[in-house]
């Protein structure tokens, strides 16, 4: 095995890295882990300044609301100082770009940031927008549509890469403007662009990811509706239907109304309508079969485009499990050795497995031992809770809950009946039930210590499951090692057997 060949044990270095997104609507500052493969992020802010209000009706940015940006960049200097981001990348969308007095703002924004701001044209904020999804969910194969407070992008993605894309004026505040805040005439605007646009064809059968908060926002009050069990946004999935419907629904509600939903952020009430209306009028005008939330966008994007290519080749999903075996195990360099312990089993061609269930099979096994540290009592529920809510991209919401029940059962839990068991089918959830028993076998073996799981054999012979351990190990062997060996080979219709020597 090398997959993991010049994987760091020692834990991840901090060295923080900020983007700051100047847009249409807000001006945010994002401070991540570091430039890695799945970063995490350690701060965020968001200021509404509203930049793009009236820059499709007069042509220029407001002074008040530059005035108000400026400002925010200033704070945003201080912070990402305070934290110690050395470096702070800075990018300015469609209101900066459009604006006859763009130019202008821009000098004074780079003068209070203190760092060169990038002024992206249309194509380029497409393209980082379709990085960013990309680098979330690397199988993507749809468009991805990035609804910004001036703009719409649509962009082709598959195979991991970006094939053609296209902006559209269509953002729920420039909306506003040029429909007057009326919802008809906006309906009619939208579907004027739609009915020219025509990337929305190779939609059909395929997955529209939608980037954007107005559209997370959609997503968390489907969440509700629904009383989904887990609370995650990236990857959740509507199917076309659910979404038009909601969409539809939250595009004929006033301000007001939708200010009483907690759901619902109170600083998107005004352009959420809009925001809905864009993609109802979408999903009328093409034929997706799903609906995906994307919580990576440009800043991630803009990221991704940074790395080595080496790095954006990196599976993203184990990258962020080993940071977490790096904070977390007692030992990173046994959960290597469990990864490559488990490939005899599967490997081996005795029990099968698919690629993607082996590699969900290495990130439980870099994952099996980060609830070590909590009281005995706690260890299955805080992994549990911190496997499905950790910030993980590169898996969807079954894959994610089959990792948490994973551990959680590693650690003695028992939550059949839980929902979150509920979603997964019954292969998922006895494959669960399978790895926490070998995990739990390799424990005792090891106490959770590198160099040892590498001298004891686990395979299938015939009918019986067979653990060898070499004569120095020969004391290991006992009735607890007993009990988990049947345990384990109950579970693949087998009988165990220790074999010494």
């Amino acid at each position: 095995m090398n997959w993991h060949k010049g994987f760091r044990t020692e834990p991840p270095k901090y060295r923080p890295v900020g983007v700051v997104d100047i847009g249409s609507n807000s001006v945010r500052l994002v401070v991540y882990d570091g430039l890695r493969r799945s970063p995490s992020p350690i701060f965020n802010e968001k200021i509404l300044c509203g930049l793009g209000r009236g820059v499709a009706t007069k042509g220029k940015l407001d002074e008040i609301n530059m005035t108000r940006a400026v400002a925010a960049l200033r704070r945003f200097r201080a912070l990402a100082r305070q934290i110690g981001a050395k470096q702070v990348f800075a990018l300015a969308t469609a209101a900066a770009r459009e604006a006859s007095n763009g130019e202008e703002f821009i000098e004074s924004a780079e003068k209070a940031l203190g760092a060169h701001i990038e002024v992206l044209t249309g194509k380029e904020e497409a393209r980082f927008a379709a990085l960013g999804v990309l680098a979330g969910i690397p199988d993507a194969d749809g468009i991805a549509g990035d609804l910004g407070g001036g703009s719409l992008e649509l962009i082709d993605i598959k195979d991991g890469k970006v094939r053609s894309g296209v902006t559209l004026p269509l953002g729920p505040i420039r909306l506003m403007d040029m429909s007057e805040g009326d919802i008809d005439k906006a309906r009619i605007i939208v579907d004027e662009y739609f009915s020219r646009t025509p990337i929305l064809k190779d939609l059909n059968r395929r997955t529209f990811y939608a980037v954007g908060g107005t559209w997370r926002n959609l997503a968390k009050l489907h969440m509700a509706q629904t009383r989904y069990p887990l609370h995650v946004l990236h990857c959740y999935r509507l199917e076309r239907q659910q979404a038009g419907a909601l969409a539809g629904l939250v595009a004929g509600l006033s301000s007001n109304s939708l200010k009483e939903i907690r759901e619902v952020s109170k600083s998107r009430s005004d352009t959420m309508p809009f925001g809905a209306l864009v993609l109802e009028r979408l999903l009328s005008h093409s034929k997706p079969d799903h609906v995906e939330v994307s919580v990576y966008g440009v800043r991630e994007g803009l990221l991704y485009s940074k790395l080595r290519r080496r790095s954006r080749q990196t599976d993203a999903l184990l990258a962020s499990c080993w940071d977490f075996a790096r904070r977390y195990a007692r030992s990173p360099e046994h959960e290597l050795e469990l990864c490559d312990w488990t490939d005899q089993l599967f490997a081996s061609g005795k029990l099968k497995e698919t690629a993607e269930q082996k590699r969900l099979r290495y990130a439980a096994c870099l994952l099996a031992d980060i609830g070590w540290k909590a009281h005995p009592d706690y260890r299955a529920e805080r992994s549990l809770g911190m496997i499905s809510q950790a910030a993980f991209v590169g898996i969807n919401h079954p894959g994610r809950v089959f990792l948490a029940l994973t551990v959680f059962y590693r650690y003695d839990g028992e939550r059949d009946d839980d929902d979150l068991a509920r979603m997964l089918d019954d292969e998922a959830h006895q494959r669960a039930h399978l790895l926490s028993s070998i995990f739990r076998l390799a424990y005792i073996l090891s106490a959770a210590m590198p160099g040892m799981l590498p001298k004891i054999k686990l395979k299938v012979e015939g009918k019986s499951l067979v653990l060898g351990l070499p004569k120095k190990l020969a004391d290991l062997a006992g009735e607890r090692v007993d009990k988990r060996l049947s345990a384990v080979a109950a579970e693949i219709g087998r009988t165990g057997k220790v074999v010494i020597g």
